[in-house]
């Protein structure tokens, strides 16, 4: 037990200098870019699913929170909000990039991950005709403390710092978890659980993905990286792993909670699909 406590430890430690690093380049982008970013996916009309899916793969705090916001407007269709959704990563690519994964995996998956939402949008829009009113309007900056999505206005050095030790908490609770389960199973039996599985797989990650927490897609990650999960799984988590854009719908769109539940379970049976497709077609990353 000391053993497993000691690596989870030093893994996470290992870890942090690059997470820093990944996290202060991202609070750069991310203030540069969240502005005009709402401001572009606003103005896309038809192009909405493509421009969404594109922007949506920039890791941008509250960028799907911000997206859930203009849907309940309708200012933005629900296709464009689908591929915001999909196309998001949360905490996947921090993580891939301190793992050291090399950058044609990470590319190969966002990738998926923006034709996926592309895709899904364009085809969420010919599905929905949702009907208008007037949603409510919500203040996206206090909504993003409250959720607790890191968007608080420190300056970079210190918001990267905050995010680092977050992120790296639940990264060394995850560690220890799937040491103990290295542990009583075996690494040689780490490939043979569920989740390595067709089907059940893919729509026991895409469950996981949904749950509005960093944690979800941190996990995720985490297993895949450890050969606990498939690439097929994978990308169904990571597709339904909105952050905490679902969460805020919900808030914000009170008024059409139908609508809601049609995106929720769109979302959903999108993330499954691809995901088990993906496994039917043997794709690896």
């Amino acid at each position: 037990m000391v053993d497993i406590i000691l690596d989870a430890a030093l893994d996470t430690l290992k870890l942090l200098p690059f997470l820093y690093l990944t996290y202060l380049v991202l609070e750069f982008i991310e203030q540069r870019a969240q502005a005009g970013s709402v401001r572009l996916v606003r103005q896309s009309g038809l192009w909405g699913p493509f421009v969404g899916a594109a922007l949506g793969i920039v890791p941008q705090c509250g960028f799907s929170a911000s997206a859930s916001n203009l849907f309940a407007q309708r200012l933005i269709s629900a296709g464009t909000l689908v591929a915001v959704f999909l196309s998001t990563s949360d905490e996947m690519l921090p993580i891939m990039i301190s793992r050291a994964v090399g950058a044609g995996t990470i590319l190969k998956i966002l990738g998926v991950k923006l034709l996926a939402g592309i895709l899904a949008g364009i085809l969420a829009d010919k599905l929905f005709r949702l009907c208008r009113h007037e949603g409510e309007t919500v203040d996206l900056h206090r909504m993003c403390q409250e959720e607790n999505c890191g968007c608080e206005e420190h300056g970079i050095f210190v918001s990267a710092l905050l995010h680092t030790v977050q992120i790296a908490g639940f990264v060394l609770i995850i560690n220890l978890a799937l040491g103990l389960l290295l542990h009583f199973i075996g690494e040689e039996n780490l490939s043979s659980l569920i989740l390595n599985k067709p089907v059940i797989g893919p729509v026991i990650s895409a469950l996981v993905g949904l749950i509005p927490n960093c944690a979800a897609s941190i996990l995720i990650t985490e297993l895949y990286l450890q050969g606990a999960m498939s690439a097929g799984s994978l990308i169904a988590g990571l597709l339904s792993a909105s952050g905490v854009g679902l969460l805020v719908l919900f808030r914000v769109n009170r008024r059409a909670m139908g609508d809601n539940v049609k995106i929720l379970a769109y979302t959903l049976a999108a993330s499954v699909v691809i995901g088990v497709a993906l496994d039917l077609a043997g794709i690896v990353f």
